[in-house]
């Protein structure tokens, strides 16, 4: 499963499983087998398969969609050009141990594009539950203000589909004093802001035109709804 498909957990055809993107053969389909890659699947119930994976097998990825909200009716975003391969991404990085999903994410932003900035809350549907959750609240999808949670998250193989990778995505805004405090950033890359519909064109990646785009919807709303 590449970036931007149909997600699905664990899928098995023909002999074979497709576990978050990793395809793994098997002669057969016992309730609970673990592939030669240590990853631990559970078909006691196909219509919901699990898929278990060690640590050593999968590596998170945390990353930022960097807006410039200073003019919000003519906002900008950031993207990060790899000099080397004359590519343009969005800012993003792994996790380091110990570190929380949202620190990991600015940082990585900081360091790619040497802004200082902060996560920018948005009004999107999430299926987390409430910070003040009460007994008995349902698993279903709810629409809430100010918040600060990823608002997607890729999932594709690397290494040949040996290795698993997660990348969560939020949205963030610079500094109001991130001009006067610019950092370096990392030499491999060149950070340029862009218009909203031209920085999704530029974007090498397909699969990043959707994650901008969903953030430059979410941000838009979240404006007008003020």
């Amino acid at each position: 499963m590449g970036m931007g498909t149909r997600f699905e957990t664990a899928v098995a055809i023909s002999g074979k499983v497709t576990c978050f993107g990793l395809q793994h053969e098997t002669s057969a389909m016992p309730s609970s087998y673990t592939t030669s890659s240590s990853i631990v699947i559970k078909m006691a119930d196909p219509t919901f398969p699990i898929c278990q994976i060690p640590p050593e097998r999968f590596v998170e990825s945390c990353g930022a969609v960097l807006f410039d909200l200073s003019r919000p009716q003519t906002k900008k975003v950031c993207l990060v050009r790899f000099i080397e391969r004359d590519e343009w991404y969005l800012a993003k990085g792994r996790r380091n141990c110990g570190e929380s999903r949202k620190d990991a994410a600015l940082r990585e932003v900081v360091e790619e594009t040497g802004h200082r900035c902060h996560l920018h809350s948005v009004t999107m549907a999430t299926r987390a539950p409430p910070a003040d959750e009460g007994e008995d609240v349902s698993d279903r999808a709810r629409v809430y203000p100010n918040l600060t949670e990823p608002f997607m998250f890729t999932s594709r193989g690397t290494d040949g589909g040996e290795i698993l990778k997660i990348i969560w995505w939020y949205i963030a805004a610079l500094d109001e004093d991130s001009a006067a405090g610019a950092l370096p950033g990392e030499r491999a890359f060149k950070p340029e802001f862009f218009p909203c519909a031209e920085a999704v064109a530029k974007l090498t990646f397909p699969t990043d035109h959707e994650v901008l785009q969903r953030s430059i919807d979410l941000v838009e709303g979240s404006l007008q709804g003020k």
